[in-house]
């Protein structure tokens, strides 16, 4: 019987589950993909029965016939996620995803009045964002009193698990550092005057480390899930984080890019930094602080272009994208679709395409969404710099990886090197190797050595840097117009 640990991790799009050995090797994998709900526009949501149920159909697919001794569970999944149930641990109603879901800016407003937007932005690291999670729970409690009025506990995707398996009611501190303002990122602890401003009956969960044990496997989990009574489980955390673990990505001056359906950037600091446009936020692992930022569409909106042209394979847009060549054929893309999170943080923004013609093709319009993101990153890393962020290596990640034209496009934006991992699953990697920390001493070097280098051509660094320029005025210029549609006028 082979010794392995099992990570699952539940994201936007779909819930993944690998099966590793404690030497790192990849045993087997299972995805079960899903559909958000958008019951009005700018409003995400997920029914947490739904992050269970993907957890028990996708650890019984990777233990069916095979002879594997599951020596611990890790866990992962997006957020901040704000999902509340009763007492008894009840779901009350779907839960509101991150910063995608832009529903609580009134709520923003009004804590920035009542609490003092630099207060906050002192305690937690971070001003209020769409990305927070204290703001979304005042909007339950503003808008579904009814409900809110059972509201006693607060889970993730990554501790609703732990819950499910376990019992326990946890949460790790890099999650609970974007609960803000309910958290303290200098005193790593909930700060109750302003839990109980918003939440003056939640119960808060204990905090630990992502690694640590939350507990182990009760008989109800194992009866479902075929997993071993007493098996350790981890506290778990965030995906974008667990992600980072996976490739290594936790050391000083280190920049994770996750591409994925958003795109998600970590950089890790040696000390605390704030920022009034990006996250500041305490790490995965004990010890460690980040600054971080994170675009609402990416690998969206090359999945929304895909559709309008007849839904052809990537491998073909990708090979249109690439004849394309730098700058699209005279396209331009601000890529916020949905919105935009860091460091425009403008929840009304929305897409906008100029320079079109009758002669362009599905290929330019796939090459200026790449690009667009690309040139999102420059925007991101800049700001990451001006909070004293310290860029000395570039890690890639994410489905987004493969096929080399998107990560090299955004070394050609940026003129940074990136790094490609040898395992880019992700987050559920992640997961494994944080649970295989609870029975052996793994090395991320190991599990996950780097097979390649993106290099910046530095022959279109000065074409890159016109349209940059050009990118960043384009904002400016359409904000105006662009907010006026979005309202209806």
């Amino acid at each position: 019987m082979t010794g392995v640990v099992l990570g699952v991790d539940i994201g936007t799009s779909s819930s993944k589950a690998v099966l590793v050995t404690l030497d790192g090797s990849i045993l087997a994998s299972a995805v079960r993909e899903h559909e958000v709900s958008c019951p009005q526009p700018g409003w995400f949501e997920m029914d947490a029965g739904l992050w269970w149920s993907e957890f028990v159909l996708l650890t019984r697919e990777l233990l069916a016939g095979r002879d594997v001794d599951v020596t611990a569970v890790g866990v992962s999944g997006m957020g901040p996620c704000v999902a509340v149930t009763d007492a008894g641990g009840t779901p009350l109603r779907p839960a509101i995803l991150y910063g995608v879901d832009v529903r609580a800016t009134a709520q923003i407003r009004r804590l920035e009045g009542e609490l003092g937007a630099q207060d906050i932005l002192d305690r937690g690291g971070s001003a209020l964002s769409t990305q927070a999670a204290g703001p979304k729970l005042l909007w339950i409690a503003e808008n579904e009193p009814e409900t809110f009025a059972r509201v006693r506990r607060l889970f993730m995707p990554s501790s609703w698990l732990a819950h499910q398996l376990t019992g326990a009611y946890v949460l790790d501190h890099h999650s609970a550092s974007q609960c803000s303002p309910m958290y303290d990122t200098e005193a790593h602890a909930w700060y109750e005057p302003w839990v109980r401003a918003i939440a003056p009956d939640l119960e808060l969960p204990a905090l630990q480390w992502p690694g640590e044990a939350a507990g182990t496997v009760t008989a109800e989990a194992a009866a479902v899930t075929g997993l071993r009574v007493g098996t350790p489980v981890i506290t778990g955390t965030i995906d974008a984080w667990s992600e980072a673990v996976s490739v290594g990505a936790h050391r000083v001056g280190d920049l994770m890019l996750m591409y994925g359906t958003t795109l998600f950037l970590i950089n890790t600091v040696a000390q605390r930094r704030t920022s009034p446009v990006l996250w500041s936020t305490v790490g995965a692992l004990p010890g460690t602080r980040n600054l971080a930022g994170g675009m609402a569409t990416s690998g969206a909106i090359t999945a929304w272009l895909r559709r309008l042209a007849g839904s052809p394979d990537y491998t073909t847009l990708l090979d249109a994208a690439e004849r394309s060549g730098p700058g699209a054929r005279g396209l331009l893309m601000l890529p916020y679709f949905a919105g935009e999170r860091t460091p425009v943080a403008d929840p009304e923004a929305r897409g906008v395409i100029v320079g079109l013609t009758l002669e362009h093709t599905a290929g330019d319009l796939y090459r200026a969404a790449l690009e667009a993101t690309a040139l999102a990153v420059r925007h991101n890393v800049e700001f990451f710099r001006e909070a004293g962020g310290q860029i000395d290596r570039v890690v890639a990640v994410g489905g987004g990886v493969r096929g080399a034209l998107w990560t090299q496009i955004v070394s050609d934006v940026t003129g940074l090197p990136q790094q490609i991992p040898t395992v880019t699953i992700g987050a559920s990697f992640g997961a494994a190797f944080l649970a295989a920390g609870l029975v052996a001493a793994p090395s991320i070097d190991v599990w996950n050595p780097v097979r390649a280098e993106i290099m910046p051509q530095p022959a279109l660094a000065a074409s890159y840097h016109r349209l940059y320029g050009l990118y960043r005025e384009l904002y400016t210029s359409t904000a105006s117009v662009v907010h006026q549609l979005g309202r209806g006028g």
